[in-house]
């Protein structure tokens, strides 16, 4: 009996306390790898170190369960005894005193599950029908002559939305759409609201938007009918749902996605000094290539004055009177000359005749003086009326050209009566000057009171 006894001891696997605890945390983490778990909360502390402990129970039993500092980022509320929750944790044991407990990594409540698994299953099924597909994203217009606000009008969202947008470029009207954004017939507003934008066409882009809250609270955006209605719309839509952390179907639907409504008024709005400062800079190049076409046509303007001023008819005119003059002496001189020599030569006809009595060829004579002196008067008046016409037609000419058919039009020259020079320029003139105004008829003269140099 001794001996049987002796092997039976020797036989046995006997472990450590520690041992067992350790193995039996192994099983666990093996077994385990991550849980979801439903319960209501007890017994729930927070110490100073910042982790949450509390005990997660049903009507039958219940499980310890710890939630470390770090894991508690995206907890979005706060856990309290009494709430229902879903848990995802780890299934460990505590070595030191055995104790079975969940080490949490992630918490929300009971009913946000069934609405996640909702969510989830909609943005699938519409993932799969391409309403995300960037394809179908709409461009935002970069200077919109009106801005759509489809939200509360009593909202925090409303009120951050209208500074934003007075700041940026207060000029572009905003008409708002109010809804309600959460409750049983939010969705139905929403949409409705969407449609009537649609049809009306007073705006070309619409922010669709409310505050933070929970996933039960942003449900409306999270239906169907909002989310088609959305990609329905030719206007293009910014959805601007809670914070940052926020996503809901309305933002893979829309055309932009902001994290807050007011990064969604500064996405939808252009910025007024951004664009001034771009109308200034096309104003000074404007007026740049203005002074430069100006430049050009003044040299030529100068040059064909220049070139008229050689080419002047008048000038010309001048030329042909006194050439005229010369030709009208060099006549005169010949007729004088050729009279004296036709004197001189009836001088001697007539002392011939009187040798010899020719009366028939001195009457002759004076017959063919006088056709000749007709024929000389008539060229002469002939060639002076072609002259005068010429000289008309140039006068006609030059009056076409001239500065008094511009004043004829309407227009005045402006001249500084002590100098006589033509005022182009406000930088010609001060104020107290006086100046004279030469019109189509008549001038006068007035005193400067005021200088506008712009």
């Amino acid at each position: 009996m001794v001996t049987t006894s002796t092997s039976t001891a020797i036989q046995r696997n006997i472990i450590t306390v520690t041992q067992l605890n350790r193995e039996t945390s192994q099983l666990l983490t093996e077994h385990f790898l991550s849980v979801w778990v439903e319960g209501e909360l007890s017994n729930t502390v927070q110490p100073s170190s910042g982790h949450i402990y509390f005990t997660l129970k049903d009507a039958n039993a219940q499980v310890r369960c710890a939630m470390f500092r770090t894991q508690q980022r995206r907890l979005g509320f706060k856990p309290e005894n009494g709430k229902q929750v879903i848990v995802r944790a780890q299934v460990s044991l505590y070595e030191p005193r055995g104790d079975y407990q969940l080490i949490v990594e992630h918490i929300e409540e009971a009913g946000e599950g069934a609405l996640r698994r909702a969510f989830d299953a909609l943005k699938l099924k519409l993932s799969e029908q391409g309403l995300f597909d960037a394809a179908y994203k709409q461009i935002l217009p970069t200077l919109p002559t009106a801005i759509g606000v489809i939200t509360s009008p009593s909202g925090a969202a409303i009120r951050d939305i209208l500074t934003v947008l007075q700041r940026r470029f207060p000029a572009i009207p905003v008409i708002i759409y109010p809804v309600a954004v959460q409750g049983d017939n939010a969705k139905h507003e929403i949409a409705k609201a969407i449609t009537t934008a649609n049809r009306f066409k007073q705006c070309d882009v619409i922010i669709l938007g409310r505050g933070g809250g929970s996933l039960e609270d942003l449900w409306a955006f999270n239906e169907e009918l909002v989310a088609r209605a959305i990609f329905a719309s030719e206007i293009p839509i910014i959805s601007a749902v809670g914070h940052e952390t926020d996503f809901t179907i309305a933002d893979f639907v829309a055309d932009l996605r902001a994290a807050t409504p007011s990064a969604a008024a500064e996405y939808a709005s252009p910025d007024q000094q951004q664009w001034l400062s771009r109308f200034h800079y096309l104003e000074s190049q404007l007026q740049q290539q203005l002074q430069r076409k100006l430049n050009q046509k003044q040299q030529t303007l100068d040059w064909l004055i220049k070139r008229l001023q050689r080419q002047h008819p008048g000038q010309k005119l001048a030329g042909n009177v006194r050439r005229m003059d010369e030709l009208e002496a060099r006549l005169k001189q010949a007729i004088h000359t050729k009279l004296r020599h036709m004197a001189g030569s009836v001088e001697a006809k007539v002392a011939q005749l009187w040798q010899h009595n020719p009366a028939i060829t001195i009457n002759s004579h004076k017959q063919r003086q006088a056709y000749l002196s007709q024929r000389l008067i008539g060229a002469t008046r002939h060639q002076l009326e072609q002259f005068n016409q010429r000289l008309f037609n140039a006068s006609q000419t030059l009056h076409a050209v001239s500065p008094l058919a511009t004043l004829n039009r309407g227009y005045a020259m402006v001249i500084n009566p002590s100098t006589g020079v033509i005022i182009r320029s406000t930088e010609q003139i001060n104020v107290g000057d006086m100046v004279q105004t030469r019109l189509a008829h008549g001038r006068f003269t007035s005193e400067i009171k005021v200088i506008d140099r712009d």
